[in-house]
């Protein structure tokens, strides 16, 4: 076997100074752990945002037209009282003179104001702030104290700061019941695989300390960017699952190593060989992750970074903590054991033998099963998750729906234009411009109605409305309007579509109304604006995150292995089996086979492919490697094949197995976003760890002989170890 010396002298250094070591990593976690308890609180927004014309629009009606930067909505509802009646009028202004005292709150919109407030017996009143949504936890629990139900009026509130605020608490809940039922299922497994206490307990601590200190340094971040609050159950998910099976790996490789060495050779020699694993491994997960950078919207920024951060860790820990802590433990790792240690291999070893006499139709019937899975990938729909992400029984969700069902999307979005023009708009030329371009969207096939400037002036002619203007009568008959709809250079135009406002013709439209109309330059904003800027940056950027991670992905592995076809393998077998996932994924949540039907969240194909195929590679180097061994003594493909797959059944079976029910845990949970991209991981992770390496993997391998190891331009050399 090759001699890398880097990580013998890692081995060397940790056992050497393993006190030292293990007294700085108790600080460090104690340090991160109190800045971790201060995270959830750093956190926020939904993470949807990004630089575009939908955010330059919500700026210039924030700094030139006085829109607030956030709204939070009050409803009122009747099922005896109209909103004309005195009653009804008496609630609302008792409830809104109560919402004027609010932290932040620069003005309250009563229900009377517009008529397009009220329907039937349903109203709403919005409370404005000064503030960005992210930034209202306590304005939120003042307007909750303050919005109590009557016998006659229910009162309730919703929005995006309340959105956003209540799946901040429920991701915390999620959390703690996840982590309540995922680490007790991988105490019983690692319990299963080693048989002892102290053996079983060492991963997962290592698994906690690796996601308190990553939450602690995010903690750091968080004061310097926006992160969102899904990060919060992102990161313990990759954390304790990475975290635990390192350390599953390496404490495997140190009991086997003890049996036939003293403690200081079998620290080295683990962190030599499982320990070049985990590097490599790690280094494969960090680069999976790093794709989602190039995607500038800040939900996969945040991910991405926590992602990263807890893989660094979990890398360094499990090369320097752990086994600083085997090096003190030594021959008490196997203490404690209330479990038979069965070192019998003979059921993997059959099991290996089946696989590797039959290769073509193990290969075959693998394949087949993988297309099954993946056919009804091309129903996939993918939609920005908002009000649905929560629980149906959250008064915000509840909320938030009526409000829709009852005001109508085509009339609660419409899509702002911004029109520039040269000078000032009110000038005769701009107005007939500004009319021209009015009159060319009600024309379009997708515009139901425009509202602007000209809506609210009685039909004047430009050049008699810019004369009017002028006057003195005219410019105090006008003002509002003219504040409302013009400032300066600028001039706001809404038009209402009649078409779904997120759907497909909805946002081509958007897309080729931006630019110059008219002699005008225009922007556009609204939710139709922003649902297609989102889609197209995932769309536009993903394809260059993928061939980024294939490629730096293919290059490690070449390296690490010194073979050209293993990486290539490894890298479509991955795409077969993440195909499948999503293919699982419409089967479950779309078609509603297990749960009522419900939409793919835009963000979990990129978080599942960002996560799983660096994860999944896991279980590739680690079984390559040891046939890697086997092979580099023998230069018997076929033995290598079968000891190594022998050898490493077990424990790759036990960290899936882990894996799984740290992420399949997330089932549990009641925020929809994260209970897609827990079930993903966990299915994606079962493929792989069972038709991918325990079948495909040994198949292709039986089937290409020597060829697995070859690389252009090098002559391999093995060692004869033959008698």
């Amino acid at each position: 076997m090759k001699n890398w010396s880097l990580f013998q002298g890692i081995g060397k250094f940790v056992y050497t100074y393993r006190k030292l070591i293990i007294a700085v990593w108790i600080l460090l976690a104690a340090t991160f752990s109190v800045l971790a308890l201060k995270l959830p609180d750093s956190l926020s927004g939904s993470g949807f945002e990004m630089e575009g014309s939908f955010k330059k629009v919500e700026n210039m009606m924030q700094q030139d037209f006085g829109q607030p930067k956030s709204s939070v909505m009050v409803l009122f509802e009747s099922d005896t009282l109209s909103p004309q009646d005195t009653q009804y009028k008496n609630t609302v202004e008792r409830t809104l003179k109560k919402l004027r005292d609010v932290d932040h709150a620069v003005s309250v919109t009563s229900p009377y104001s517009s008529a397009k407030m009220i329907k039937g017996n349903t109203s709403y009143a919005t409370v404005n702030f000064d503030l960005n949504f992210g930034e209202l936890k306590k304005s939120i629990e003042q307007i909750r104290s303050k919005t109590t139900s009557t016998k006659d009026v229910k009162i309730g509130i919703t929005g995006g700061p309340v959105i956003a605020e209540d799946i901040n608490t429920a991701s915390q809940k999620d959390l703690a019941r996840a982590e309540a039922i995922g680490l007790p299922a991988a105490l019983i497994i690692l319990l299963l695989a080693f048989g002892g206490l102290v053996a079983a307990g060492l991963p997962i601590l290592i698994g906690l300390i690796s996601v308190a200190c990553a939450m602690g340094v995010l903690y750091l971040v968080s004061q310097e960017l926006n992160l969102t609050i899904f990060i919060l159950n992102v990161v313990p998910m990759i954390g304790l699952a990475l975290g635990i099976d390192f350390a599953l790996l390496l404490v495997n490789r140190f009991r086997e190593e003890l049996e036939k060495h003293p403690v200081q050779k079998a620290v080295i020699t683990s962190v030599q060989t499982a320990g070049r694993s985990i590097a490599f491994s790690g280094l494969c997960v960090f680069l999976g992750l790093s794709g989602m950078l190039l995607i500038q919207i800040d939900i996969f920024r945040s991910v991405a970074l926590g992602g990263m951060v807890v893989v660094i860790i979990s890398v360094i820990n499990a090369l320097t903590f752990l086994p600083a802590v085997l090096s003190i433990l030594g021959p008490r790792i196997n203490s404690l054991m209330i479990l038979k240690r069965n070192r019998e291999r003979s059921g993997w070893k059959a099991f290996a033998t089946f696989v590797m006499k039959r290769p073509g139709i193990m290969l075959t019937a693998s394949i087949a099963i993988l297309v099954l899975f993946l056919l009804p990938v091309r129903h996939l729909e993918l939609s920005i998750p908002e009000a649905e992400s929560l629980p149906p029984d959250y008064q915000s969700r509840i909320m938030f729906e009526k409000f829709e069902d009852t005001f109508g999307k085509k009339d609660l979005y419409p899509v702002t234009i911004v029109a520039k023009s040269n000078g000032d708009i009110t000038s005769s030329d701009n107005l007939k411009r500004a009319e021209q371009l009015v009159e060319r969207l009600k024309k379009e096939s997708v515009v139901d109605r425009v509202d602007s400037l000209f809506s609210h002036t009685g039909g004047i002619p430009p050049d008699q409305l810019q004369s009017f203007i002028k006057t003195k009568e005219g410019k105090r008959r006008l003002q509002s309007v003219l504040d409302h709809y013009s400032k300066d250079n600028l001039t706001v135009i809404q038009a209402y579509l009649s078409v779904g406002v997120t759907s497909d013709k909805a946002k081509q439209w958007v897309k080729d109304w931006e630019g110059e109309k008219n002699g005008l330059k225009l922007t556009l904003g609204g939710s139709t604006k922003f649902n297609q800027e989102i889609f197209d940056e995932i769309l536009n950027k993903t394809p260059e995150g993928l061939v980024i991670v294939l490629l730096s992905t293919f290059v490690i592995l070449l390296l690490a292995f010194q073979s050209l076809f293993i990486p290539l393998k490894a890298i479509v077998m991955n795409i077969l089996s993440l195909s499948a996932t999503f293919g699982l994924l419409v089967w479950i949540f779309q078609s509603g086979n297990l749960m009522d039907p419900v939409s793919i969240g835009l963000m979990i194909p990129v978080f599942t492919f960002g996560i799983v195929f660096g994860l999944s590679m896991d279980y590739e180097v680690f079984l390559i490697s040891r046939i890697q061994e086997v092979y580099e003594n023998t230069g018997d493909n076929d033995k290598a094949t079968l000891d190594g797959l022998t050898s490493t059944s077990k424990i790759i079976t036990s960290a899936a197995a882990i894996m799984i029910v740290i992420t399949g845990s997330f089932v549990t949970t009641d925020v929809m976003p994260v209970k897609q991209i827990g079930i993903a991981i966990a299915l994606a992770i079962f493929i792989d760890a069972t038709l991918v390496r325990m079948i495909l993997v040994p198949s292709l391998m039986k089937l290409m002989g020597k060829w697995n190891w070859w690389l252009p331009f090098r002559e391999h050399t093995v060692k004869n170890h033959a008698q």
